[in-house]
């Protein structure tokens, strides 16, 4: 590794670990959260959209399943996340019709998700390009919609995948907000931000 790609990916670590912490010392995050998750479901990309993928939020992330039952109930198809790997062994995100919240175990990291006997389930499987919108999570984000994951790789193998013609919308706390956040020239960049203060409009995809 070249001293300036070492020099990127230490200063990348740093960041990440100050936006862990900016999230984790969050205070009010159940009352933050319903005004975050509120000014999503006014957005009319959500309105519009009829299959919707939901994160599960675990740790400090802002809080999203005190909504879900009443999303499921909205009409809408509700989506939902699970950490597998695929045919090569990387990870990958399954995505799974959650119909109820009865339907969801605790798994991997403690997050939320369909029992490991069920993957893969006929009529329970998602494709990504069925996908009418994204509700993206994240470590940090900017204003102009760039993201910073966990460093796992997840969203980065999924986000490619669906449809130009879908909206990516991040959800976070204000204090995820960084104007020096690192991207790189592969990270795809939000359509939206919403937090509890705002909605940013991103770059979105190129």
């Amino acid at each position: 590794m070249s001293e300036t790609m070492s020099q990127l990916m230490e200063a990348k670590g740093a960041l990440r670990r100050a936006a862990y912490d900016a999230r984790a010392a969050q205070k009010n995050k159940d009352k933050i959260s319903e005004a975050a998750v509120a000014t999503l479901l006014s957005l009319p990309e959500y309105e519009r959209a009829q299959t919707v993928l939901w994160y599960i939020d675990c740790r400090s992330e802002l809080r999203t399943k005190q909504a879900l039952p009443a999303a499921i109930a909205s009409g809408k198809r509700i989506v939902v996340p699970y950490c597998t790997v695929d045919e090569a062994g990387a990870n990958k995100l399954g995505l799974w019709w959650l119909q109820s919240m009865e339907e969801l175990i605790v798994g991997k990291w403690n997050i939320l998700e369909p029992p490991h006997d069920r993957w893969g389930e006929p009529g329970k499987e998602i494709r990504p390009d069925e996908l009418d919108l994204v509700i993206v999570p994240g470590v940090g984000f900017n204003r102009v919609g760039g993201r910073m994951g966990n460093g796992q790789g997840y969203y980065d193998r999924l986000l490619p995948l669906v449809r130009v013609n879908c909206p990516l919308v991040a959800l976070c706390y204000e204090s995820q907000l960084f104007d020096n956040l690192i991207v790189s020239e592969h990270d795809v960049f939000m359509d939206k931000v919403v937090t509890e203060a705002a909605v940013y409009e991103g770059q979105g995809r190129k």
